[in-house]
């Protein structure tokens, strides 16, 4: 595949994967997803690669989600949504390879969810993490709920999704979303110091540890698979426009005037 919307780099075994749209916070559109989930497939099926790092390109974003300039009622892809998300989320849990997450700048909304599933974080002391998802009249029902939950706690989750709320790098390392918070420019000398620490140890035991690790929570695919299909249906309704419509007009979306019925007035 000749990519686009992300480069895909290989040095010494470590194989790095940016997303490559910086004049939209590195969000994410159909052709980025499918893009992205063929370097996953090929750095993951690599032998020569032992560790996989995920960015976004330039200092202001990691990763904000989806695209809402291609989202009319659903996004422009392939998937219940118009976004293969299910499958760009399962390869990056299905490789056998560790995945690490560079965070730099906004890890918002779905690019949240994607730091999230990588098997581990390193933050510039930069970074701003949090979901979005009903200020905008949308949801990650699956792994970025259920497994968020799992990541941080109930509370803690529930707290991100249901008031939409920004949390420093600091923040994300005390409720354990990150691993690792440093300067924002020695970022780069500590990713390469984890890719180091991983490349010398056992590849077939990581592979092994990676795969007892996701199978503790393995029954979230299904609960993904569902939630996004509610997802699919939800994208029809006039609330869920709403979101989009507001976000392209600069304006507070106005969700409950369609969920309101006349006597509640």
């Amino acid at each position: 595949m000749a990519y686009q919307d992300i480069l895909y780099e290989v040095d010494q075994g470590i194989a790095r994967i940016t997303i490559n749209r910086p004049d939209t916070f590195n969000s994410f559109r159909g052709i980025t997803c499918e893009e992205l989930i063929d370097a996953f497939n090929r750095a993951g099926w690599d032998r020569g690669i032992g560790v996989i790092v995920l960015t976004g390109a330039g200092d202001k974003a990691f990763c904000t989600g989806g695209d809402l300039s291609s989202h009319e009622g659903a996004y422009d892809g392939r998937g219940t949504i118009g976004l293969p998300l299910e499958a760009l989320q399962s390869v990056i849990r299905d490789i056998p390879k560790p995945v690490i997450a560079r965070v730099q700048g906004y890890s918002i909304g779905g690019g949240n969810v994607l730091a999230l599933l990588c098997d581990l974080t390193i933050a510039s002391d930069k970074a701003i993490f949090g979901q979005v998802g009903p200020k905008m009249g949308s949801v990650d029902p699956g792994f970025g709920c259920a497994f968020l939950a799992r990541t941080i706690g109930e509370k803690r989750a529930r707290e991100m999704w249901y008031l939409c709320r920004r949390y420093t790098a600091e923040e994300a390392l005390r409720m354990g979303l990150a691993n690792s918070v440093v300067p924002h420019d020695e970022l780069d000398q500590e990713v390469q110091r984890w890719c180091e620490e991983i490349m010398a140890h056992s590849p077939t035991a990581l592979a092994i540890a990676k795969r007892a690790f996701n199978a503790d929570t393995e029954h979230q695919r299904g609960i993904s698979a569902l939630g996004l299909q509610a997802v699919g249906l939800f994208y029809d309704t006039d609330e869920s426009k709403e979101g989009v419509k507001a976000f392209k007009e600069k304006r507070p979306p106005q969700f409950r005037k369609f969920t309101q019925k006349p006597s509640d007035n």
